[in-house]
Parts: C-alpha cells; sequence; structure tokens
C-alpha cells in the first residue's frame, strides 16, 4: 500500500505535488502530506526525547513541587487534547458505520496525536514531581506542534474559502479547537513555576533568579535584565549580587576534583615490601626506662607505596567536568552546520534575482529563513558560550581549593622548591589558563570540522580551482605555527623577567624603610628599571612577530579568494565569474577562515595550559607532612607528655639530619628550657614536635593538644581579637585574663579601636613586641596540654618580658601544670625551669636542672659563667624590646590612627600610659570609632565612566604624532578592502560575450593591486600600534616607579603591599600586551561595521529607515551593558585580592595552623572568599550572553532588512550588488558582537593607565639631591650634632609627638637615648633622617641645618643599624654594598669585623653567596651582623644604634658591642637601649619621657640624681 492510498483509498489525494506548492503564486501543501508528515513531526520529536529526558529527570532531581494554577491548567488542556484526538478517531470510526469508506490515514494519525497528547500530560506531572520550574523540551514540542497546525490552519481556511460545500463541519470545528488549545498550551509553556519546596532558592536572601526563569528567559538570558537595569540606574554593590548556585560552590566543587585527582594518585602507587633492619641502640643516660629491655635489633617488614608512573591531572579533571562539558560540544555542532545555512540562502537569492520568472513569494520566504536561522543559530551559541565559561568557572574554583588544600600538607622541603610568589601563581595565573582555554578547547575538533564543510560547499560552487585558495590557507597554517612558536618562546622569556621584576619590587615595597634609611632608593630603582629594560626588548620583538601574525590574519581571506578566482577565471576561459559563484565564495571563505586562525591560537593555547597542567601537577604530587612523623598516644597512656628517643630528623629526605641523636623524656607540667648559641638547633627541635620536619629514625610522641608560638610572630589581618581568639569561642572572662597576663591591655588602651582594631597584613601597625605578646596570647587563650614556645621573650622589653613570664609561663603562671618547652636567650629565667636542655650542633650535650648543670662544670656553667659576671642580678634585660617596631613610631600608621598625642606616645608595646591624662582624654578613648580601627586602605574599585582624559594620557604617553598616524593607516586599509569587494561586485556584473568576460584580465589585476595596498597598510598599523604601546608603557612604569620611591614612609604603611605589587604586575602587564591589542581589534571591527553599512546602504538605500533606530537601539544595550559590566568587573578585580591576600598569609603561617589543627577553618574561609569573588564573576559572564543575544539580534535585523529590501527591489538591483549586500551583511554580525566587546574591554582595560597614574599625584618626599649642593666632601667631619627645640608630628593634625628637645652632642660621643616605650626615642631619630619632617625646631649636624639638604646627601653621610634586620635577595656583596662602591678587600674586612668571616668563607659561593627573599636562609643573628657590616663599610661619623639586639644571643651580642666600641670610638654614637647595661659606661645619657627631654647627664650623675634613669636602672638590678 503506498502512501498515496494510504491518504485515500483511490489515489485522488497524492502525497506531494510540485505545482500546488511551488511553482505557484499562491502555495499550498496536499491534504494527503498535511494529514500525515506534518502530524507525525511533533509526535516523532516527543517520543524521541521523553526516554532521554525522563532519564535525565530521574538523575537530577530538584525536589517537589506543590500542585499550582499554572499546573492544573496544563494538565486540564493536555487531558482536553487527547480527548479532541480521541473525538476525530470515534468521529472516523462512526463514518465507517455509516457506509463511507474511510482512508487509514484518518485512523492512524489521530491515534497517534491522541498516545503522544497523553505522554505531554504524563511529563508536565513528572516534571513538576522532579522540580522542573520550566520545560525546553515540551516547549519546543508545543512550538514544533503549532507551527505544522499553522500550515493546516491557513490551507483548512483557503478551502472552507473557496470550496465551501465541501466542508466537513465536525473536523473543522475539533481543528479549530484543538489549534486553540495548542496556542494556549505554547503561552502557559513559557512561564514558569513556583520553586520546589526546601530548595535553595527559598533559603538564599538574594537567589540566583536562573532557577526560578522560565526556558524563554534562560535561553535568551532575560533572567538577569533586573540586575542590568539596577546597574545602570547606579553603580552595582556588593549587595545587589545573587548568591551562587549550589553547583558552583566550592563546597560542591573542589571536593569532586581531590576525590578524583586522589583516585589518579592511588592509581600509579602500588605497593611494594621492603625488609628493614633496625639496630636499636641502648637508652641514652639520663633518660629513665620504663617496661621490659628492648632486643638489640629488630626486623622490620614495611609496605611502602612506590610511584610507578606521574598520575593525570587531565583525566582527573575530565572526569570532574566532562559529563557537563559534554552539552557544550551538542550545542557546538548544530551551531556549526547550521553555520552553512547562510551561504546557502545567499546562492538561493541571488538566483532568484537572476531569475525574473520566480513568484515573489520566494524571496521573502528565503529573508525569513533567513532570519530563523540566524536567530536559532545565536541562541545556540551563546548558550554553547554560557555552558563552557561556567565550566571554567568551576574549574577555577576547584583548582584554587585544591591548591590551598594541598599547601596546608606539603613539606617544608617540597615547600622550598617554590617560592611564595609561585605558589600563588598556581591560583592565579595557571588556574586563569584554563579558565580561558576552556572556552575554546571544542575548536580542536569543531574547526576540522568547519574546514571540511566549507571545502565541501566551494568544491560544489567553483569546482576544483577552490584548491589554490585551500593551498594559499594551508601555507599560511605553518607561518601561523612559527609565530606561534616564537612568540611562546618570547613569552616565557617576558615572564622570567617580569616574575624577576615583580620578585625585587616585592622585596622593595617589604623593605623600603631600609632603603630609605640607607639612601638606597637609585640602586634599587636601577635594578628594577634593567630588568624592565630586558622585558621590553622582548616585548618589541614580540610585537614585530605580532605585526606579522596580523598581516596574515587580515590578508588570509584576500590572498585566498585572489588565487581561487584567478586560477577559475585563467585555467579556462568559459569559466564565467558571476555573482552567484564569487559571492557564496566569498561568504563561505569568510566562514573558513575563523577556524584556520583560531586552529593556531587554541594550540598555542593548549600548549600554555599543559605547560600549567603540568606546574600543578608536580605542586599537588609533593610529598606531604608524614601524619605519624609525631605520635599522639591516648591521655593515660604514660606519665610523660613529650618523649623523644633516638631522634634523627631533617628538613627533607635526602639531607644529612639536622638534629642528631636526640632522647628527651619531659613529664607532665614541666618547664623545660631550651638555651644554646646561634644556629644550635633550637627552633627546629620544637618543628621536630610539631612533626614538621622529615623523621629520619626514632620515636616521637607527644600528649594532647599543643600550641605553639613561633620566633617570628604570624599575625593575620584581621582585628586584635580575631587574632587572640583564633577561631576558638569567646570566652570574656578567660579572654580578660589572657590578655591581662600577656601585658596587652595598656596596648589596647592606645590602639584606635581597641581589641577590634585591624591589624594590617604581617602586623605592620603593631610592633614587634605587640606581635609577639599577640602571638602568645593566641596560644595562652587556646588553652592546650603542651605549649613550644620559641623565644616569646626576645622581642618584649625586659620588664615586660618579666611580667610574661611571671603571669604566663612561669612556675606561678596561667599555664602552670601545663608542659611548656621554652626556647629562650634569657638567664634569669632559667633558676626556675624544671629541666634545661642545652644545646650545640644539633645535638642535646647536657641535661638536667639548674643546679644540677652548674655542678656539672660542663659547657652550661661556662656559658653562664661568662654572662653573670656582667649581668649580676639584672633581670634578663638580654632581650629588649627593640625599639617599638610600630607603625605607630615610626612614622606609620599614627598618621592613619586618629588620636591624642598621650596616647601616641603610650603607644608602644606594652607599658602602661602614664595615667595623669586628662579626662577629655580619657573619656575620648572610651568611645573610640569604628573608622580608626580600620588600616589599611582597601583597593578602591572606581565607579562610573572612564574619563576621556585617560584616553588622551594614553595617546600622549604614546606620542600624538604616532596616534594620528596609525588611525590614518587604519583608514586606508579599509578603504582599500571596500574599494576591492565593490570591484568585484561590478566584475560580476560584466556582460557576457560568447561564453566569456571580455576584460578580465584587466578586473583581475586591479583586485589584486588593491589587495597589495590592503596588506600593506595593515602590516604598517600594526607595527606602529605595537610600538606605540611599549613606548607607552615604558614611560607609564617608569614614571610609576619613580613616584612611588618617592612617596613617603607614610603613604607605604597606609598602602597595602598587595595593591602596590598589584600595580606593577596586573596593571603593568594590561598596558604592555592588553591594551594595544585590544586597540587594534576595536579600532578594526569599528571600520568594519561602518564599512558594512556602507555596503548595504550603497546596494539598497531603503535601508537607510532602518539603520538609525538599529543604531539607537545598539547604542543603548552597549551603553547599558558597559555600565554593568565594567562595575562587575570592578567588584570581581577587587574581590580577588583577599583570595590571594588570604593564601598568602596561609603559607606564611602553615607551620602555626597546623600546630593548632585549624586547617579545617582556614580551607573554608578560602573557599568562602573564592565563592565570594565567583560571586561577581559569574554575573559578568551571564551579562556578556546577555549582550551577545541582544547585538546578535541587531545584528540578524540588519541581515534580514538588507535581504528584505533587496527582495523588494530585485527588478532595479544587479545580482552582483546584491551579492555585495548581503555578504557584508552576514559578517555585521561578528563585526557588531566584537565592536562592544572591544569598547569594554578597552574601557575596563584602560582603567589600568589610571591607577598606574594616581600614584604620581600622591604626596611626595623632599627633593633627593639639591640642584646646587655647597657640601663639603667628607662631611660630617666632626659628627657634632646640635638639636635645638626640635619636634615633630605624625600627621598635620595631630599633637606633637615630641617636643621642646634642645640637646648639644660634641663629635666623638657617645650618648645613650632611654625611656619608657613611646616615649619618643625613636622619633628622635627619625626627624634626625628625616623621614618624618620636623614641625619646629631644627637639626644641625656639624652646623648645618639638615632640612636644608637634600635627602639623600643627608641619609647617606650617617649610618643606622636598624632593628629589623632586612636583607633583600641577591648576593651578600649586594647587600652590602649596593653600588658597588667599595673594593673586595674592605668588604672581606668589614665582614671579618662583622665576626661573619669565618661564617662566609665557608659558603661555596663566598660573597656571591645568593641571600633567598628576606634573608630566609640565614639565622635572624647572621643577618643581624650583616647589617652591622653594613655600618662598618659604610663608616661614617655619625652611627645610630636602634637596640638591634633583641635576636641576639649573649655571645653574639657581645662581639657586637665590642665591634662597635673599638670601629667607631671617634664617631657620635647615638644608640636606644633598653638593656642600660650596654650604655652604662657611654658619656652621656638622655631621658625622654612623653616626648619631652626629662634627663641628659652622664650615667653615673643621673643615678646620683635618683630620677627616672635611677629607676629604670634599678628596675633592671643595675643600682
Amino acid at each position: 500500500m503506498g502512501i498515496d492510498s494510504f491518504c485515500s483509498l483511490d489515489g485522488s489525494d497524492p502525497f506531494w505535488d510540485w505545482n500546488r506548492t511551488w511553482q505557484t503564486h499562491n502555495p499550498d501543501l496536499t491534504p494527503c502530506f498535511q494529514n500525515t508528515v506534518l502530524v507525525w513531526i511533533p509526535c516523532l520529536y516527543l517520543w524521541l526525547f521523553a526516554p532521554f529526558y525522563i532519564l535525565y529527570l530521574k538523575r537530577n532531581d530538584r525536589g517537589y513541587i506543590c500542585m499550582t494554577h499554572l499546573n492544573r491548567a496544563k494538565t486540564v488542556i493536555g487531558f482536553t487534547l487527547w480527548l479532541i484526538c480521541w473525538a476525530d478517531v470515534f468521529y472516523s470510526f462512526w463514518e465507517r458505520s455509516h457506509g463511507s469508506t474511510i482512508a487509514p490515514v484518518y485512523l492512524v494519525s489521530p491515534t497517534m496525536l491522541g498516545v503522544t497528547m497523553l505522554l505531554a500530560t504524563f511529563l508536565i506531572q513528572y516534571e513538576r514531581m522532579k522540580g522542573v520550574l520550566s520545560s525546553g523540551v515540551m516547549l519546543n514540542f508545543w512550538l514544533i506542534a503549532i507551527v505544522c497546525a499553522t500550515v493546516t490552519f491557513r490551507s483548512k481556511i483557503l478551502h472552507a474559502l473557496n470550496e465551501p460545500a465541501s466542508v466537513n463541519v465536525f473536523k473543522y470545528t475539533t481543528f479549530y479547537i484543538y489549534y486553540t488549545m495548542l496556542l494556549i498550551s505554547l503561552i502557559l509553556a513559557c512561564l514558569s513555576d513556583q520553586p520546589p519546596l526546601f530548595s535553595q532558592a527559598v533559603k538564599d536572601s538574594n537567589p540566583c533568579p536562573e532557577l526560578g526563569a522560565s526556558f524563554l528567559s534562560r535561553i535568551t538570558f532575560w533572567w538577569i535584565t533586573r540586575l542590568m537595569m539596577t546597574g545602570y540606574k547606579r553603580p552595582l554593590e556588593e549587595k545587589d549580587l545573587w548568591a551562587l548556585n549550589t553547583e558552583d560552590k566550592s563546597q560542591r566543587v573542589v571536593p569532586q576534583l581531590v576525590r578524583c585527582w586522589d583516585q589518579e594518585c592511588n592509581k600509579v602507587k602500588r605497593p611494594v615490601d621492603k625488609t628493614l633492619y633496625s639496630p636499636k641502640r641502648a637508652a641514652a643516660r639520663g633518660e629513665k626506662m620504663d617496661g621490659p629491655p628492648i632486643e638489640e635489633s629488630e626486623i622490620l617488614l614495611a609496605k611502602t607505596l612506590q610511584k610507578t608512573g606521574e598520575p593525570s591531572l587531565l583525566f582527573a579533571l575530565c572526569r570532574t567536568f566532562g559529563p557537563y562539558f559534554l552539552v557544550s560540544s551538542l550545542y557546538k555542532i548544530i551551531h556549526d552546520i547550521l553555520m552553512f545555512v547562510g551561504p546557502e540562502i545567499l546562492r538561493l537569492l541571488i538566483q532568484f534575482v537572476n531569475d525574473s520568472s520566480a513568484p515573489t513569494w520566494h524571496g521573502y520566504f528565503y529573508t525569513t529563513l533567513l532570519l530563523v536561522c540566524t536567530c536559532v543559530q545565536t541562541l545556540i551559541l551563546q548558550k554553547y558560550f554560557h555552558v563552557c565559561f561556567v565550566t571554567g568557572m568551576r574549574l577555577r574554583t576547584a583548582i584554587v581549593g585544591a591548591v590551598y588544600r594541598k599547601a596546608l600538607v606539603i613539606t617544608n622541603a617540597a615547600r622550598r622548591t617554590s617560592t611564595v610568589g609561585e605558589i600563588v601563581n598556581l591560583m592565579s595565573v595557571d588556574a586563569q589558563r584554563f579558565m580561558d582555554l576552556i572556552t575554546y578547547i571544542n575548536m580542536i575538533w569543531s574547526a576540522p570540522l568547519q574546514v571540511i564543510l566549507a571545502l565541501y560547499f566551494l568544491w560544489e560552487n567553483l569546482g576544483p580551482s577552490v584548491l589554490a585558495g585551500v593551498a594559499v590557507m594551508v601555507l599560511m597554517v605553518p607561518v601561523n605555527a612559527v609565530i606561534a612558536m616564537k612568540t611562546k618562546t618570547y613569552q616565557v622569556a617576558q615572564m622570567k623577567s617580569k616574575d624577576n621584576r615583580i620578585k625585587l619590587m616585592n622585596e622593595v615595597l617589604n623593605g623600603i624603610k631600609v632603603l630609605k634609611l640607607y639612601a638606597w632608593e637609585l640602586a634599587f630603582k636601577d635594578k628594577v628599571s634593567a630588568i624592565r629594560e630586558s622585558e621590553l626588548r622582548v616585548l618589541k620583538k614580540t610585537a614585530y612577530l605580532g605585526a606579522v601574525s596580523t598581516f596574515t590574519w587580515v590578508c588570509a581571506p584576500f590572498l585566498v579568494a585572489l588565487s581561487t578566482f584567478a586560477v577559475y577565471v585563467l585555467v579556462d576561459e568559459h569559466n564565467i565569474l558571476d555573482a552567484q559563484k564569487a559571492f557564496v565564495s566569498l561568504a563561505l571563505f569568510n566562514i573558513l577562515r575563523f577556524p584556520l586562525n583560531m586552529l593556531p591560537m587554541v594550540i598555542s593555547s593548549m600548549v600554555q595550559a599543559s605547560v600549567s597542567m603540568k606546574r600543578l601537577r608536580v605542586f599537588l604530587s609533593h610529598e606531604e607532612l608524614d601524619e605519624d612523623n609525631v605520635e599522639r598516644p591516648a591521655i593515660t597512656a604514660s606519665p610523660d607528655s613529650i618523649r623523644i628517643v633516638d631522634g634523627a630528623f631533617s628538613w627533607s629526605k635526602d639531607d644529612s639530619p639536622t638534629l642528631k641523636r636526640i632522647n628527651v623524656c619531659i613529664p607532665e607540667g614541666a618547664l623545660v628550657a631550651v638555651v644554646g648559641h646561634v644556629g644550635s638547633g633550637k627552633s627546629s627541635l620544637l618543628s621536630a614536635l610539631l612533626g614538621e620536619m622529615q623523621k629520619q629514625e626514632g620515636s616521637v610522641l607527644i600528649k594532647g593538644s599543643v600550641a605553639y608560638v613561633p620566633q617570628q610572630a604570624w599575625i593575620q589581618n584581621a582585628t586584635l581579637k580575631d587574632n587572640i581568639l583564633f577561631g576558638r569561642e569567646a570566652k570574656d572572662s578567660w579572654y580578660q585574663k589572657v590578655v591581662e597576663a600577656c601585658a596587652l591591655l595598656p596596648d589596647l588602651e592606645i590602639l584606635p579601636g581597641g581589641d577590634s582594631t585591624e591589624i594590617g597584613e604581617k602586623g605592620v601597625n603593631l610592633s614587634g613586641g605587640q606581635k609577639q605578646r599577640v602571638s602568645v596570647a593566641r596560644a595562652v587563650y587556646c588553652s592546650c596540654a603542651v605549649y613550644l614556645l620559641d623565644d616569646p621573650l626576645s622581642a618584649v622589653d625586659a620588664h615586660v618580658g618579666k611580667h610574661i613570664f611571671e603571669k604566663v609561663i612561669g612556675p606561678q603562671g596561667l599555664l602552670q601544670g601545663r608542659t611548656r618547652v621554652l626556647v629562650t636567650h634569657g638567664l634569669s629565667f632559667l633558676p626556675q625551669a624544671d629541666l634545661i636542655l642545652v644545646m650545640v650542633d644539633g645535638e642535646i650535650t647536657e641535661m638536667g636542672s639548674y643546679t644540677e648543670l652548674l655542678g656539672r662544670e660542663g659547657a652550661f656553667a661556662e656559658f653562664l659563667r661568662t654572662y653573670t659576671n656582667t649581668e649580676q642580678e639584672e633581670v634578663e634585660e638580654s632581650v629588649g624590646e627593640a625599639v617599638p617596631r610600630k607603625g605607630l613610631e615610626n612614622g606609620g600608621p599614627a598618621a592613619v590612627l586618629g588620636q591624642s598625642q598621650n596616647s601616641l606616645n603610650a603607644a608602644g608595646t606594652g607599658k602602661t600610659p602614664q595615667k595623669t591624662e586628662p579626662n577629655d582624654v580619657v573619656a575620648a578613648k572610651k568611645t573610640k570609632s569604628t573608622e580608626a580601627a580600620r588600616l589599611t586602605e582597601a583597593d578602591k574599585a572606581n565607579t562610573g565612566r572612564v574619563k576621556l582624559s585617560v584616553f588622551w594620557e594614553y595617546m600622549k604617553a604614546i606620542g600624538l604624532p604616532l596616534s594620528i598616524f596609525s588611525i590614518f593607516l587604519f583608514f586606508c586599509h579599509h578603504l582599500s578592502s571596500l574599494g576591492s569587494n565593490y570591484w568585484l561586485s561590478l566584475w560580476t556584473d560584466d556582460p557576457v560575450i560568447n561564453n566569456t568576460q571580455p576584460n578580465r584580465k584587466m578586473r583581475l589585476g586591479v583586485y589584486g593591486s588593491l589587495g597589495l595596498t590592503q596588506g600593506i597598510a595593515v602590516f604598517c598599523y600594526s607595527v606602529a600600534v605595537s610600538v606605540g604601546g611599549i613606548l607607552a608603557s615604558r614611560y607609564l612604569h617608569q614614571t610609576m616607579l619613580y613616584n612611588v620611591l618617592r612617596s613617603p614612609m607614610s603613604f607605604f604603611e597606609r598602602t597595602p603591599s598587595g595593591n602596590l605589587v598589584n600595580r606593577f604586575a596586573k596593571e603593568t602587564d594590561t598596558i604592555d600586551s592588553v591594551i594595544p591589542s585590544i586597540i587594534k581589534m576595536f579600532m578594526g571591527s569599528m571600520f568594519n561595521v561602518l564599512g558594512s553599512c556602507a555596503v548595504i546602504l550603497i546596494a539598497t538605500p531603503l535601508v537607510a529607515i532602518i539603520i538609525p533606530p538599529l543604531g539607537l537601539l545598539y547604542f543603548f544595550v552597549q551603553r547599558f551593558y558597559v555600565a554593568s559590566s565594567r562595575q562587575l568587573k570592578r567588584l570581581e578585580s577587587v574581590s580577588r585580592s583577599p583570595v590571594y591576600t588570604h593564601f598568602n598569609e596561609t603559607l606564611l603561617g602553615t607551620s602555626v595552623i597546623r600546630a593548632f589543627g585549624e586547617q579545617q577553618r582556614f580551607i573554608r574561609e578560602s573557599d568562602g572568599r573564592v565563592d565570594h569573588n565567583q560571586k561577581a564573576y559569574f554575573p559578568s559572564i551571564v551579562a556578556n550572553r546577555w549582550l551577545a543575544v541582544r547585538l546578535e539580534f541587531v545584528g540578524n535585523c540588519i541581515v534580514t532588512f538588507a535581504a528584505l529590501f533587496a527582495v523588494m527591489a530585485r527588478d532595479s538591483l544587479s545580482p552582483g550588488i546584491m551579492g555585495l549586500s548581503i555578504s557584508y551583511a552576514l559578517q555585521v554580525t561578528t563585526s557588531l558582537n566584537w565592536l562592544v566587546r572591544m569598547s569594554s574591554e578597552l574601557e575596563t582595560n584602560i582603567v589600568a593607565v589610571e591607577r598606574v597614574k594616581e600614584y604620581g599625584d600622591t604626596e611626595k618626599e623632599a627633593e633627593w639631591r639639591l640642584e646646587h649642593s655647597t657640601l663639603p666632601a667628607g662631611w660630617p667631619t666632626t659628627g657634632q650634632i646640635e638639636i635645638r627645640n626640635f619636634g615633630l608630628r605624625y600627621r598635620e593634625d595631630l599633637e606633637l609627638a615630641i617636643s621642646d628637645i634642645s640637646v648639644n652632642i660634641e663629635g666623638g660621643e657617645k650618648v645613650g637615648i632611654v625611656g619608657r616605650t613611646g616615649a619618643g626615642k625613636s622619633s628622635l631619630t627619625l626627624g634626625l633622617f628625616r623621614i618624618i619632617e620636623a614641625a619646629q625646631g631644627k637639626i644641625c649636624v656639624d652646623g648645618v641645618n639638615i632640612a636644608e639638604l637634600g635627602l639623600h646627601e643627608l641619609r647617606s653621610r650617617i649610618t643606622i643599624i636598624p632593628q629589623d634586620p632586612v636583607l633583600f635577595s641577591g648576593s651578600l656583596r649586594m647587600n652590602l654594598d649596593p653600588f658597588d662602591g667599595y673594593t673586595d678587600e674592605e668588604v672581606w674586612s668589614a665582614l671579618e669585623l662583622a665576626h661573619l668571616k669565618n661564617f662566609v668563607s665557608g659558603l661555596p659561593d663566598k660573597l656571591n653567596h645568593e641571600c633567598s627573599e628576606g634573608g630566609e636562609n640565614l639565622s635572624l643573628g647572621q643577618r643581624q651582623l650583616v647589617c652591622l657590616a653594613r655600618a662598618l663599610l659604610r663608616k661614617t661619623k655619625i652611627l645610630v644604634l636602634d637596640e638591634a639586639t633583641a635576636a641576639v644571643d649573649l655571645e653574639t651580642d657581645n662581639l657586637i658591642q665590642s665591634t662597635i666600641r673599638t670601629q667607631f670610638e671617634d664617631c657620635t654614637v647615638l644608640t636606644i637601649a633598653h638593656r642600660l647595661n650596654t650604655i652604662m659606661d657611654y658619656t652621656r645619657v638622655l631621658v625622654l619621657d612623653k616626648g619631652q627631654m626629662a634627663e641628659f647627664d652622664s650615667p653615673s650623675s643621673l643615678i646620683a640624681k635618683k630620677g627616672i634613669f635611677y629607676k629604670m636602672a634599678k628596675d633592671s638590678g643595675l643600682v
């Protein structure tokens, strides 16, 4: 039975009839076709998709939605439709029973349709139970059904009008009802249901509207419009951002990746049995042995895991993100196929214009088809991008999370292989690379597919001559590949320079105070500039390469067209180039251009990502700290709190052990002191107890929880209270006790916000002593069983140290009854210790109580004798709180902390401020402002439009002539490009004589020469723009560097170093490489759009009616978008820094975090910050998609109207012009897209120029060198200092910090400066170096007023040994003498005097020994000695000693003191002293009190006076 007889038994109703459907002015389909195909299409669609859809819903259950009116309506209509279909079936049976012959189709089709409607109704209910708010599957079903039914609907009406007699009333009625119901269903399907019970959306205060949006709203991204409206009315703020969707949050994404990665790691590890033979030494003496004696040796069987290969990170990523990402590939395939519909329709349109007999409706039909295809293409492409970007976002979250979690567990050896900066880069740069790649990765298969399809259509069109064009394209690929490879090597070189530059800048900013005190800014400026120059040289090479690649990029399509057309016309003179062939080929070549250009880009992007992948893999495969390094027995197990048996420990597996033969057994509740010289392994012992070191043999056992105080306090950027609570719950009474015991109460009085004062990064606004005390308070607060204290008393004054020892650590302190291991240099505490361990070279040489050890006459007794003579009863002054290293005294944030002068003076480190304050001050303190509690200025997000002045600044930085020349070249290029295409259209309209076109050679020649012009222009403008960009970035970087170095100290204390580094890294990078390329693309796309509009206007002037409104719409959409997008980008970048800041902080404090067991809290905090950042990133992705959909719609309208008006004017148009017009219109969409993308990119990136320029306007120091300096060469010759009525203040609106000081110091005198903390001791030295300028009075050195000198002249002629020993990475020699001003002999002799000669000559590289970042590979004491060597090398007449002996054991301290006494005998020495015994033999002592001079005389007469000095001496036990 054929299809015809299936429709009508006698075959009177054929299935298809061309005359009826196509070659007629009033087309219609046959009833048979309508009853079969048009009914079956929707049914087939639903039955095909239903099984997959049901499976999907089963897997992704979003919760249950209650019955709503909407759902009831949908269901009722579904049933009604089913009933109508059955009514049709029954009617047919009824007719049959009444004798009329019914064709089978009237039974089969309605039955099928009825069953399908039942299925649809079932799906509607099933979706409701699975929590689907709005369904795309169903919407598409209703849409297809209505489109099919509309054809029938029109047909039925025409039929009823033409042959009213043959109308079947029942069937017509049912059909019209059916049609109405379909319409209602379609409308209902567009609406969205209410959210399911217990869904995330109900919980969040500001849920993401995507979840509740209807399907239509989702594919057009309409759901973000409300946010865009808000952004248009006012700048967006944090509170406007939606919560992240659950599946994008860290807590969901990161564990997935970590799980997959662990599985990968376990795959490559296979267990290997090893037999270990372990001889046991007899127990060391002095250790009590419990239990039975141990066998002499035992054989151990150990299973060790051995790596068989490298785990694959790629595989782990694929398993985590693959499934979701595969959806995008499906979208991509559909889009790729749709791309080729445009040229096909163009071919049909040109054919239609050529064939005057074709009915007019064909043209309109093609136009509609074009519109539908372009719109579907738009929606699918944007959906594809959305999936890609969301995957990219999740990928970044996962990588950042994984890196963070790993950083908390890697061993110290592994940690050393990469600097903090490199690890942070894994998070920022490498994660970003993956994000960028994800959007393109599909091109790997999509590009070849597009190329094959394009070639197939081209072959159809032009035959074998296509091969000529293809050959040109294929030749271009290796050219591009070579360029990409070269660019890659240049990039690596540039990255290297950039890393070095940032590393150096980082150190410069961290050690800026030292640079200023030593007047070394210029040396470092030159170092940075040298690196920068090498970086710019590489950039210039990259720019020339870039010009070549831009040239190939832009000219490839033209060369391809030229070669193809040339071959086609010249091979056979009967080959005629008509409009259809030429313009369809051009359209196809335009499509081809994209994949061919993308391929090299994707490949290089993949290469970069593979490098990143390798770096990440290496980092994630690093060794982790062995949990078993330290055993944690049950509480009841043994009486010992800590026990080490035969321990040997090293920092990494392969090193020789740092600690050897360690046997310690500490009973519960004991106070153990560990003493020894610098570098004898005291801190390492604590690290071994914490499990931070690699245990090579032996066993370590610790009972109960551990608290740890590191030698260099680790302070978080949080409030003071948060630093102490450290994530524990707040118990007020206990907190008060702890704060009091740690002597922090006076500090809280002083800090502007009390304990809610924000502490800057690394604790910049606290002095060293305050940091250390906060660190102790943190440990005490968490009340653990075991306390490991690494020299916490070294950074505080003697009596504060005494206070803390008594109240906290000592036998009567808060910690009594807990086990305490105290590393110390202070001798006065030793008698109170239960056990003393003496360490020498990584071994414990003696242990016992104080009296035992003294009786032993060993090394310890010797050690003590040396020092007790000098100290007699002195209460551990040994570790004075060197100058309060507070932001306050050091010209620092005092500037930001608005407070009264008295509190300023007390602002030290913990001595109670004098209580003689006027009442109003006290009152003022009670109401501490929250403003004052904040210190650092957050990186501000600028709002509003970027000012034109910024563009002007940038143009000036390039140079105006070059800028104007570049614009002119752009113009030339586009003019010649338009010309060549117009010429082609004239050529295709040439009349054909005897099957040939006579003047084709002339046409070809002109076409070629126009192309050549185009190429030259492209090359020139590309070079011009890139070189201009480099000139600009050199100029901007130099001025910024100079401006930052010229800023005063207060500026650096206010501005977090992160902000500054960001300017030098991210912003500079943007100006270097991003802005020039964006300018190129922006200009290119702008001229493209203008050119296209011009061509369309020439071809069909009617479009002039449409272009202005579309232009307005476009402009409005663009402004609307840019307002929100810019702000979102700012919010995103502002919330990005906290992620890295926190990570940085964590890396510095890993040992503390691990010791306290706070890893989980820090992981949560990090995840929170990442999510917070993605919260701003997600809307910006969606905003891009929103924009693209709107813009492409504008573009699609232009295409449609161009086609429509061309169809309307088909009689007056030549096919050539029509082809030209539409092929340009087809390109307009991409150009429009690029234009907006680029203009907003340009706006967001040009901000970098604004931010780099902003440091030009901040306050500056005085001039470094004065033009006409009258200073004699050797000044100062005698070193006489005269201070007259001197006073200074930290900020304009504050009172004087020191005032009315008048002192006359003769050359060669030794003067000690003493006073309680905060009395103004260091303010005085800051005044001498003009770190802070005088507010009253003056200081004269050798009769010259220092205020009249250039800063460098002053600072280079006096020397200071600062309290914090700062070293820079580089050679040791560079650290001593950055200007290379001294000979090697002089350097060696300085080292000898500083007692470093033995150490340095023992190093493999001697003077060229590389110091690591911050000098971390030298001990603190050695760094201090290096600073001494610097002073010895400069040997100026005036030396200022900032009590620099805090970190040094007594022996080294004595060395330093004696060196200073002998070497600086004839110099004036000013010492800020904390331990009075060092200055008792000085000529005079200046006693300061509350910023004023209290006493000034020789030590002996001051003691006789019994004033302040006498009191202090008495406290120190010197009197």
